[in-house]
């Protein structure tokens, strides 16, 4: 089990009921302030993937520092392979909460922007990335109108949050981090959040605590999917 796992299963326990979740979808963009209008996305999906299988609790540990490259490479050619067209990656430091162990976790992953794919597409080659490298889910997202009836979860991009700044936050926060189980940041101090948009407004108050301003931050729209 990994650190995307670690976040899955807080996710499902957050959305147990059907009846709450179907509630959060037609109320949650409603009850979010004023703030950004709909980001550009700029592609039509994108994968949040790692080859890490271990579960990392010391953020000195020397497995964090590794750049994935060989990874990136490999999954690219994935991508290619399944007819999918890859665009830029991005080289995340993740933190995420651990119910089980009480404590945070740390991951490097990368996030992989995708053109040319479809939902089954994109829900195939994730099975793929997830049954090489042994992971036990793999995050999607797929960019879709705010108003799509397939639209479930919004993706939150902000400047100037650092993994140490994550770090605290999560743990000062009980709701966030059973709920939201965690996010990551880029190297140059981007936050990027991936929630259930039943838990947008849960998502705007913890990017807020962070310290952003609301009205500078990246939304996107979508539907999310962990593929195992």
């Amino acid at each position: 089990m990994n650190n995307i796992d670690i976040l899955l299963r807080g996710r499902m326990c957050a959305l147990v009921a059907v009846g709450a979740l179907t509630l959060g979808l037609s109320g949650a963009a409603n009850a979010v302030e004023a703030g950004p209008a709909d980001g550009a996305c700029p592609s039509e999906a994108e994968l949040f993937a790692t080859d890490n299988t271990a579960i990392i609790t010391d953020p000195a540990d020397p497995r964090l520092d590794t750049r994935l490259v060989r990874f990136e490479r490999e999954v690219r050619g994935i991508l290619r392979a399944h007819g999918a067209r890859p665009g830029a990656s991005t080289l995340l430091e993740g933190v995420f909460w651990s119910s089980d162990l009480q404590r945070a976790t740390y991951e490097r992953s990368r996030e992989f922007d995708v053109d040319r794919v479809g939902r089954d597409g994109l829900r195939h080659i994730a099975g793929v990335i997830a049954k090489r490298y042994h992971q036990e889910s793999v995050l999607t997202f797929r960019c879709l109108p705010r108003t799509s009836p397939e639209t479930d979860a919004v993706r939150i991009q902000a400047d100037g949050v650092t993994s140490t700044r994550l770090h605290d936050a999560l743990l000062a926060d009980p709701q966030a981090r059973e709920r939201l189980g965690g996010g990551s940041t880029t190297l140059d101090e981007q936050l990027i959040l991936v929630a259930p948009l039943a838990d947008l407004p849960l998502a705007q108050k913890f990017t807020k605590d962070l310290g952003v301003d609301w009205n500078t931050v990246e939304v996107w729209y979508g539907d999310e999917e962990f593929v195992s």
